[in-house]
């Protein structure tokens, strides 16, 4: 009879389970690194998207605002004082002030500071126009009708063109409102006639999802009688 020889089994040695568990590893982080960057890649974009999109809408209602000021006896069309732009403007049911400014985060940082809007009421009368007028004065961030429009915003100026050239809205020497106090019957002071256009120079803080700084040149309209 012939005896049949069984084959040897050979296993794997300890250092060689070690190496093959080291090598999965350094493979496992190179891949893991990969998939991370991917994540942040992704984020980072959609986030870039959405402020893009919503700074697109604030724009537009910027244009909206600009495009309806209307001068009136009562108060100015626009003001600057290089924090808060106040702007009269036509409703469907009168006039309405709207205020748009920039407010401070909690912290300070320039990244927290925030593009805010505020529409008043629609009116019919000078006095209510006024008191709309004098009431955006002393906001302080948290009004009732206050919109948080975009947040990280740095800084922002407002130019006007007058006189075939831009000027600091805050350097226009816009007339301010006559106190409710004047006389029946006595003559306002004439405003200033408005600009022909407003120029907006948003700079964005890092870390906010915009890059540099966005100029917009808005004409404005013809005057409704």
């Amino acid at each position: 009879m012939m005896k049949q020889r069984g084959l040897k089994q050979r296993g794997f040695t300890l250092i060689e389970v070690l190496v093959a568990l080291a090598i999965m590893a350094v493979l496992a982080g190179m891949a893991w690194k990969g998939v991370d960057g991917i994540v942040r890649t992704r984020d980072a974009s959609q986030t870039r998207l959405e402020q893009t999109l919503r700074l697109n809408t604030l724009i537009g209602q910027w244009e909206q605002d600009l495009a309806a000021v209307q001068q009136t006896s009562a108060v100015p069309g626009i003001t600057f004082d290089g924090a808060t732009l106040r702007m009269t403007r036509r409703a469907e049911r009168g006039l309405q002030v709207v205020a748009w400014s920039r407010r401070p985060g909690a912290d300070g940082a320039p990244g927290s500071a925030a593009w805010m809007r505020w529409a008043g009421p629609a009116v019919a009368t000078s006095n209510q126009l006024q008191e709309s007028w004098f009431s955006t004065q002393q906001f302080q961030g948290n009004e009732p009708g206050q919109l948080r429009a975009l947040v990280g915003l740095a800084q922002w100026q407002v130019y006007c063109f007058r006189g075939n050239a831009w000027s600091n809205c805050q350097s226009s020497g816009d007339r301010a409102p006559p106190a409710p106090s004047v006389p029946p019957g006595a003559p306002a002071p004439a405003p200033e006639a408005l600009p022909t256009g407003v120029r907006l120079v948003l700079e964005f803080a890092e870390g906010s999802g915009m890059n540099g700084a966005l100029t917009r040149d808005v004409a404005l309209g013809p005057q409704q009688p």
